[in-house]
């Protein structure tokens, strides 16, 4: 385990996006073929089993220091992170590596026999470790029981890598990643090998935020006739695959959902074999397109009945065209892949392809930004001369989102945030008037203020605690935040009545009073706005 604590610690330590290639790079050139597998698993996110409850893990781990549960609470809640703090308790915390364990070790045969262990016996099991585990190993060892491996590597940078350490394309190497593939002993000889014609998708290419160019983009884009723009649709990413005259269906998350959109391979059945179409997967009904929440009740079906099919139709508006005639076709130029693909549109009418927005200058886009048709929630801008890349590339595609809904609500609890934040509160909870003036919860918000912010509320917080249920505390209604959202929809699960799409704050509303917050009314409002 020690190559793999040595990668975690570099990437844990650096914001540089150079530094932690680099450090990539040289594990991959270098490790066990085996544990590069689990690295490339775990550091993707990819294992995410969790082997004990962190509930039992607090308590047993309180047992074991003959410490009050509340002291190890207070630890967790303070440092944020339930693997630092364990690994920051155990007694032998400042030995160094025992070495006794490598990953393959600990995820293919320790965990999955401890998960078939009674809870005495998982006690045990656990007490053995943590007489031997240095404070590294301590740390990545709860981080995989716990399934909660995080450390801020972008699947491109990670692909990129692989990429150069291996010398492969990197393309090649995306495309191998994507698939349902599992840790073995074999696999540099798995990327290495030659694709097959499989219903297996592409690496999607992913656009950049607009705002990410500042308030000059006009000038940094240039001339907008460089672009073709097109709405950027509220719905889920897909790749449509048909080789060997089958089809399947693959999300942007690298989840196949053929099974669950019957309606849509039997709409594109005679779509010719050695076909890829990059689109976004919608449901329409009576020409309309729906708000994401319909889809959400098709997702996830093995077996989807008459009467979805029926109420919740589903379809693709196709973007791109990847594949053409078994030729993988993505190194070519936008403004030719769009040709083929309209062509395809023509012989094959069963294919819906999104429109391109004819955009005279910038004044007339940020009109059809501000009003995007139902289903839209703004504009992509992909340069008409670019090929068809890996990942996020600055500079050939941006997404261009109408203004966030918004609005105006009361702070009435916060809670410690984790990793980073867990000295912070940084997880929110606001809350809206209803019509007998008393204050209804409506969303939680994690994002949106500076380090200088959540500083200060933090001192606040503090200061000013009213209760405190375990994590969470209950403060006076004072501060009043601006709160945004890309959507909204009526709920019976939430106490409000509504449910709100990616919540996050945009301005701390000092010059309001929570009097001058919004209603509940304001939400329905919104609702209506959209429809």
């Amino acid at each position: 385990m020690e190559r793999f604590i040595a990668l975690y610690r570099a990437l844990d330590q650096t914001q540089s996006q150079n530094a932690k290639l680099k450090a990539l790079i040289d594990y991959f050139q270098t490790a066990d073929p085996h544990e590069a597998a689990w690295a490339v698993k775990l550091l993707s996110g990819g294992h995410a089993r969790r082997f004990v409850s962190p509930r039992k893990l607090r308590s047993w781990l309180a047992e074991y220091l003959g410490l009050p549960l509340s002291v190890i609470e207070d630890c967790y809640h303070y440092v944020g992170d339930l693997s630092e703090t364990v690994a920051l308790l155990l007694p032998n915390r400042g030995k160094p590596l025992s070495g006794g364990l490598s990953v393959p070790q600990l995820a293919e045969i320790e965990l999955p026999r401890l998960s078939k262990l009674t809870e005495e016996e998982q006690r045990q099991w656990l007490r053995t470790y943590w007489e031997k585990f240095s404070f590294w190993e301590a740390f990545l060892f709860h981080k995989i029981l716990l399934g909660a491996m995080r450390v801020g590597v972008a699947e491109g940078l990670l692909t990129r890598a692989i990429a150069e350490a291996l010398h492969m394309p990197e393309a090649h190497v995306a495309q191998r990643l994507s698939t349902g593939w599992e840790p073995s002993p074999h696999f540099y000889q798995y990327l290495l090998a030659e694709q097959t014609a499989v219903l297996t998708p592409y690496p999607f290419f992913l656009a950049y935020p607009i705002e990410d160019l500042g308030e000059n983009f006009h000038h940094k884009l240039n001339d907008p006739s460089l672009y073709q723009v097109e709405w950027k649709w509220d719905g889920i990413r897909v790749q449509l695959l048909k080789r060997g005259g089958k089809l399947a269906l693959w999300t942007r998350g690298g989840v196949c959902v053929t099974e669950s959109f019957p309606d849509i391979i039997e709409r594109f059945k005679l779509l010719p074999s050695g076909t890829v179409i990059d689109g976004e997967l919608l449901i329409v009904r009576d020409g309309v397109v729906q708000p994401f929440s319909a889809l959400q009740r098709r997702l996830m079906r093995k077996k989807v009945s008459a009467t979805l099919l029926k109420d919740f139709p589903a379809t693709i508006f196709a973007y791109d065209l990847l594949e053409w005639n078994g030729e993988d076709i993505r190194h070519k130029p936008l403004s030719e892949r769009r040709q083929l693909l309209e062509k395809l549109g023509l012989d094959y009418p069963c294919l819906e392809i999104s429109p391109v927005i004819d955009i005279t200058d910038w004044e007339h886009m940020e009109q059809c930004r501000k009003a995007p048709p139902s289903g839209a929630e703004g504009l992509m801008l992909k340069k008409k001369d670019s090929p068809y890349l890996v990942g996020r590339r600055r500079g050939y595609w941006w997404k261009y989102k109408r203004n966030p809904f918004s609005v105006d609500a009361v702070l009435v609890y916060a809670q410690r945030g984790h990793g980073r934040r867990s000295g912070w509160f940084t997880d929110l909870t606001f809350a809206l008037w209803d019509q007998q003036r008393q204050l209804v919860t409506f969303a939680k918000a994690y994002s949106g203020l500076t380090d200088e912010e959540m500083r200060e509320l933090t001192s606040w917080v503090r200061a000013h605690a009213v209760e405190k249920v375990g994590p969470v505390v209950k403060v006076p209604p004072v501060w009043v935040f601006e709160i945004g959202f890309e959507g909204i929809q009526r709920s019976n699960r939430h106490k409000c009545g509504y449910a709100v799409r990616f919540p996050r704050i945009l301005a701390w509303r000092r010059d309001k009073s929570p009097e001058d917050a919004d209603n509940l009314s304001a939400l329905e409002q919104l609702i209506c706005h959209t429809q």
